[in-house]
This record gives C-alpha cells, structure tokens and sequence, in this order.
C-alpha cells in the first residue's frame, strides 16, 4: 500500500519557482559535418600540381584484440580440500636445477600439454631455493609467478596459489587450468 504525499506547501512552491527561473537549458552541440574537399580551378598561368594524396579521415579503427581473463586466485575451499586429498592434481612439473631459459620453456610446454589432456589442477614445483647471496636465491620461485600472470599464459591459467605444506609449501604453486576450447 503506497502512501500519498501531502501536496507542496506554498514555500516549497516558492522556492521551487525561483530554482526553475534561475536554471539555463544546456546548449545543444551541432554535429560535426564532414566536409569533402572540392577541386578549385587553379589560377591562370601555374602549371597543375598533382593534388597531395587525401588523409584518411576518421576511418573505422581496428578492433582491438580481446583483453584476456584475469586472474583469480585459488578460492580456499579448494586449497583447503587440495590439502586434505579430498581433491587430486591431475599432474605435476618439478622445475628444479634448470635454468631460467629451460624452465620458462619447459612450463609454457607443460602447461598446454596439460590443457590439451583436459587437467583442471597442476603442481608446479620450483624449489625455495639456494640459501646463498640474495641475487641467485630463489629466482624460479620468484619468476613463474611472473610467467604464469603473463599475457602469453593468461589464455591457459585461471588462476594459481602458494601450495600447501604436504605439496611444498612456499616451494610450489598450485596452477588452476582453463578448459581446452574446442
């Protein structure tokens, strides 16, 4: 049931005229003409010159490719069930020992195979680390996070998240993985 409002007082009513009267339409902007160039006669006595090629005029612009999905990070429940075995992964990578060259290729590689083979949940494993100087240690474990957030991989991972201890810890990702389109 609606409740009828009580019709403006005569101070509302005044105070409403002296707003209207105060308020100035907007002004309407005219559309932009295009206008094509006409040919001029050129003046007696110069040679024609040939005319400089038209400027392409506000063609249609390219379509743009789709920007990819982002990323979503894996929800807990599922980290939660991964870690109790509740649910599986469907296979692993262990990218120990190998250089940054050989491990960015090694994954991209691994990552559509395990797409193509319908895998939903993958381990990546990159080791934590030598406990050396502070340039060399860690630097799998601080570049396939990099790789797997990458423009190039962003068609393939859904989203990936630290592992939890019974998988490696801090020395592994849990990937999720997008389904193969057909």
């Amino acid at each position: 049931m609606s409740r009828r409002r009580p019709p403006p007082s005569d101070e509302e009513m005044a105070l409403w005229d002296t707003v209207t009267r105060s308020v100035a339409p907007l002004k309407r902007r005219k559309p932009a003409a295009v206008t094509k160039p006409t040919k001029e006669a050129p003046p007696p006595g110069k040679p024609d010159k040939p005319a400089p090629a038209p400027r392409p005029t506000a063609a249609a612009p390219k379509p743009k490719p789709p920007k990819p999905p982002a990323l979503a990070p894996l929800d807990r429940r599922t980290l939660s069930r991964v870690n109790r075995g509740a649910v599986s992964i469907d296979t692993r990578i262990d990218l120990h020992g190998m250089t940054q060259a050989a491990a960015h290729g090694r994954l991209i590689d691994f990552l559509h195979a395990a797409q193509a083979s319908g895998a939903r949940l993958v381990l990546v494993i990159t080791g934590k680390g030598k406990n050396g100087g502070e340039q060399e240690r860690g630097i799998l474990r601080r570049l396939v996070p990099i790789w797997l957030a990458s423009h190039e991989l962003r068609p393939v991972v859904v989203g990936f998240d630290e592992a939890g201890r019974a998988h490696g810890g801090a020395g592994a990702l849990l990937v999720r993985l997008r389904r193969a389109q057909r």
